[in-house]
């Protein structure tokens, strides 16, 4: 189940982000809210399918991380949250100078959970979303989308906030329901 959601999740995804004359014909076909609609289902199953297939995926130790990468990974972490937030606020200067805040926020989250998680299933899942991010982000300089313009700072303030309220809330309660591991 944990595998067959990370190939639907990320066959939707890939799908999005490689196979754009393909899109373009689909959203032509079926319009763009149905295909929006369509794509979200498709994705929100494989997640669906990756966060019931976690408990029951192969956990066996591939590698035992030192534990002060934890700390390390605790201290990407809200960086990585305030990165998703920047990704659909309204641009301060963070998503202008990261150009694709959202991929860097997975990039930063991927790679925070591989420094601190060494058995087969993190390394499974936290391995695929860096792969993708790092192959999307590829795809996306090569199609050479436009930069997020410059907007003023205190929309980087109010996403700092948010970020890190995000990042408490999933840290100090929804960690344990998400993932089945109670961090604090």
């Amino acid at each position: 189940m944990f595998i067959f959601g990370l190939i639907i999740f990320f066959g939707a995804h890939f799908f999005s982000a490689l196979c754009r004359p393909q899109r373009a014909a689909l959203v032509a076909k079926l319009g763009e809210m149905p295909f929006k609609g369509l794509y979200a289902i498709v994705s929100l199953s494989g997640f669906a399918l990756i966060i019931l297939g976690w408990r029951q995926a192969d956990a066996s130790l591939l590698y035992a991380p030192p534990y002060f990468l934890r700390h390390i990974a605790f201290a990407l972490m809200p960086i990585s949250i305030i990165l998703l937030v920047a990704a659909y606020a309204p641009a301060g200067r963070i998503a202008p100078v990261v150009k694709h805040p959202m991929l860097a926020g997975v990039k930063v989250w991927a790679f925070a959970h591989l420094l601190a998680n060494g058995e087969m299933r993190s390394v499974i899942l936290f391995g695929s979303f860096l792969a993708f991010a790092v192959i999307d982000r590829i795809a996306v300089k090569k199609r050479d989308e436009a930069v997020p313009a410059r907007g003023p700072v205190r929309n980087d303030i109010i996403v700092i906030v948010i970020g890190i309220v995000a990042y408490g809330v999933i840290a100090h309660y929804l960690h344990r329901y998400i993932a089945g591991v109670p961090l604090y």
